[in-house]
């Protein structure tokens, strides 16, 4: 009898314990509600508000973990009087958001043809991460463990006005590998077959159809054409046109769909003595035609372990300048630290999970200041990136 009192006490502080654990999980507000029974999955709740681009989580999620959203709940924005305002849906709506209007083309959205204000997620840093639709229930795998984020699918002014809130369920079905190693991609390790002999057989920079020297050769994947193709795909990047008759069409089928055109052709440049193969793009409706991520595509000669190795000019287009090759002629302008896209091809691509394997190499004459056919300057450390792909079963060449 003389421990009876001790065991109570240890049981009471338990129960606070217990219940404490129930409560918050971080300053985002999410509560499990699930008792963390042997083979149980694991709940949690947040609110997330209207009038916030996103709510950081405070959950980091490991690469295979399968999560299962389920969203309620409303929110209204304030009535808008402006032109733009007249050609949106406007109102209260639910977690998949407002049917798209023809004002929606001339936003920047983060999941950029879903519903205006609909519920939306992503895995990691924005920089880099592809933001998918939840809407009001979604099933998601994750590929790159990460911080989860959820947001809104809106603009700062109508966040500024929002009323109401989406109440969010996450289930984590499974929760994916035992550590969380895998944070934005594979860590970087030698590709043995990228040797200084082969590096030495691949021009530095490419050219224009003058024979001009243009931009860098900054990026080297290894993989097939369709492991390739679905990589950039995956990753948000979309293929260009090929010519101005089709950015016409595919300009105006797209304003009639009331999606954003991203897919305005880039020039001709030559790598092997041949034009690019691909031309990929991550851009932002309305500015697309004087800033977007861009890059071309050449397929190489050589392979590595058996499989295509693919080159890379990836440049960030800021504006416009004069072209120096021609009188009175104007042209992109590229920005100057070269080496920020070539990261931005490795975040956007690593972070799909498709990247098994990457590293920076430092060729023999590192290209470090050059400036590009039409006479713009850019600089780098000299190295290039080296990205192999998953090596899933296709077909491709």
């Amino acid at each position: 009898m003389r421990n009876a009192q001790p065991k109570r006490a240890v049981e009471i502080a338990a129960l606070i314990l217990g219940a404490a654990g129930l409560v918050c999980l971080g300053r985002a507000g999410w509560a499990q509600t699930a008792a963390a029974k042997a083979g149980s999955n694991k709940a949690y709740e947040i609110d997330v508000p209207g009038t916030k681009q996103w709510v950081d989580t405070n959950l980091d999620v490991r690469g295979g973990a399968k999560l299962r959203f389920t969203a309620t709940g409303k929110i209204t924005y304030a009535a808008d009087t402006s032109l733009a305002g007249k050609m949106r849906t406007s109102g209260t709506f639910g977690p998949a958001g407002l049917a798209r209007g023809w004002a929606d083309l001339i936003h920047q959205y983060a999941v950029k043809d879903a519903g205006h204000g609909a519920l939306i997620g992503r895995i990691g840093s924005d920089a880099y991460a592809q933001a998918f639709l939840l809407g009001e229930s979604k099933e998601y795998d994750v590929a790159v463990a990460g911080r989860l984020y959820l947001g809104i699918n809106q603009g700062m002014k109508e966040a500024s006005t929002a009323e109401g809130s989406f109440h969010v369920k996450l289930e984590v079905l499974n929760e994916g590998s035992a550590e969380p190693t895998n944070v934005g991609g594979p860590v970087e390790t030698r590709v043995a077959g990228i040797t200084p002999d082969l590096l030495s057989k691949i021009p530095r920079r490419v050219s224009d159809p003058d024979g001009n020297p243009g931009d860098m050769v900054n990026v080297l994947i290894v993989g097939t054409q369709d492991q390739m193709v679905q990589a950039f795909t995956t990753a948000g990047w979309v293929q260009v046109d090929k010519s101005v008759g089709n950015t016409v069409l595919n300009a105006v089928l797209d304003s009639l769909e009331k999606k954003d055109y991203l897919t305005m052709p880039m020039s001709v440049l030559y790598l092997f003595n041949r034009p690019q193969d691909y031309g990929f793009a991550h851009g932002e409706p309305v500015k697309v035609a004087m800033s977007r991520n861009h890059l071309r595509v050449w397929k190489s000669p050589y392979e590595v372990e058996g499989r295509p190795l693919w080159c890379v000019a990836a440049t960030h287009d800021i504006g416009f300048e004069r072209d120096q090759r021609k009188p009175n002629a104007v042209t992109h302008k590229i920005d100057p630290a070269i080496d920020g896209e070539r990261e931005y091809v490795n975040g956007t691509l690593t972070g799909t999970g498709v990247v098994v394997q990457r590293d920076h190499v430092m060729p023999a004459d590192p290209l470090t200041t050059a400036k590009t056919a039409t006479g713009g300057e850019f600089h780098s450390d000299g190295r290039i990136l080296v990205l192999v792909l998953k090596n899933t079963a296709t077909n491709g060449k």
